[in-house]
């Protein structure tokens, strides 16, 4: 007769957080395969999972794996209740005066409770603990000035543990189309993205450093880390889907000083070829960031701004046009169904209105919200939260 394991209340005293064995992690990952192995099989989803703590962002300590577990047993005895996993994220806060300090902001991702432990309260306790343990973490790389996450089961239930929807959470979708892509836009290899991340984080630099209506404002920089964790994914998927990994990593267009650029990456949610695939299995090209030089409303908060005067930046015009037909181009040719840009800046958006390309705009209410829990100097969550600046797929983990 099998013996019954008597589980643990939420609000268990000896409940803790800590950090798996590779064998935990493994069971984790088999347990999550359902849910996220997208076009992968279950063992490619596993070996995946593995291969992606050790690619830019996640390495050396970026990613931390958290578990909920009885602190009185031993790992090979306990039983993992809740997971989920935190990204160490290079950001800037700035005040009314462009003030600028450096911290850290650690984004949440892959919370996941067994579905045998589901309805127990073990996800609330396991946020709740993990809200905590956030504001000390890793304070050697810096300030923690909060923390976020990207919600799949819509805006409720996340903001009861503290981590509220942001007020803006939407994007422009673009059809795929089987075009020839403009000579005007070059295609971006991998060599040459750090240069380009470098440029953008100097003029988001610049507009932190501009006094500004809003009290306090936040941004997770787009750094090559959080590039190349995009594109090793796109990489693993790409190359089991097709024997082959994309070269374009984006494209640039323009002169410089009014140059227009886009860094993306391949998403396939289901296998192009699967015989049942619907459309909540669309698979997307997601503009990582797209970069304009001389927008003047870049990297600022989008409310209390007067309209862009769009006919004072037609190079930039021609040049964001060029970027994004050839974005639409490269989704038809790796059999995307559509290509997302999260938002983008009151200019850029003005800019699409009048382009014809068929961009349609979708505020999302239950896929990808994002949600934060900001902190204050003395570690306690805030009454008034930042502006957050760049909700772009970037960050998205």
């Amino acid at each position: 007769m099998e013996s019954v394991v008597e589980l643990p209340s939420s609000d268990y005293s000896d409940l803790y957080l800590s950090q798996p064995t590779l064998e935990e992690c493994i069971q984790i990952w088999i347990n999550t395969a359902v849910s996220w192995k997208d076009s992968l099989t279950m063992l490619l989803y596993v070996v995946e999972a593995q291969y992606l703590t050790t690619v830019p962002l996640a390495k050396e300590g970026g990613m931390t794996t958290w578990v909920l577990v009885d602190k009185k047993l031993a790992p090979g005895q306990r039983q993992v209740l809740c997971s989920c996993e935190s990204f160490r994220k290079r950001s800037l806060i700035s005040d009314e005066k462009g003030n600028i300090e450096e911290g850290l902001v650690h984004a949440i991702a892959s919370v996941f409770c067994p579905s045998e432990f589901r309805g127990r309260g073990y996800g609330t306790r396991h946020m709740k603990e993990l809200a905590r343990a956030l504001r000390g973490w890793q304070l050697e790389y810096g300030n923690s000035i909060g923390s976020v996450l990207y919600s799949d089961i819509g805006k409720e239930y996340y903001a009861r543990s503290g981590w509220l929807p942001n007020p803006r959470n939407g994007h422009y979708v673009f059809p795929p189309a089987k075009i020839e892509k403009p000579v005007l836009a070059r295609p971006v290899s991998e060599p040459e993205l750090e240069a380009l991340c470098l440029r953008d984080e100097a003029m988001i630099h610049e507009a932190m450093a501009t006094p500004s209506t809003a009290r306090r404002r936040v941004v997770v920089l787009p750094d090559l880390d959080h590039m190349l964790w995009h594109i090793r994914k796109e990489d693993f998927a790409t190359n089991y889907i097709f024997g082959k990994k994309p070269q374009a990593k984006g494209v640039i267009a323009g002169n410089p000083g009014k140059q227009v650029w886009a860094v993306w990456v391949h998403r396939y949610y289901r296998h192009p070829d699967h015989p049942e695939r619907g459309n909540g299995d669309a698979n997307i090209l997601y503009i990582l960031r797209l970069v304009v030089e001389g927008d003047h409303t870049a990297n600022k908060p989008h409310e209390g701004e007067a309209p862009p005067q769009t006919d004072a930046y037609v190079e930039q015009a021609m040049a964001l046009r060029a970027v994004l037909q050839a974005a639409q181009a490269e989704a038809a040719e790796w059999r995307l169904d559509y290509v997302n840009l999260w938002e983008p800046s009151s200019l850029v958006q003005s800019l699409i209105e009048e382009s014809g390309l068929g961009a349609t705009w979708t505020e999302r209410e239950e896929n990808s919200i994002a949600s934060a829990l900001w902190f204050g100097e003395d570690g306690d969550a805030v009454d008034e939260a930042p502006v957050w600046i760049n909700n772009q797929h970037y960050a998205w983990c």
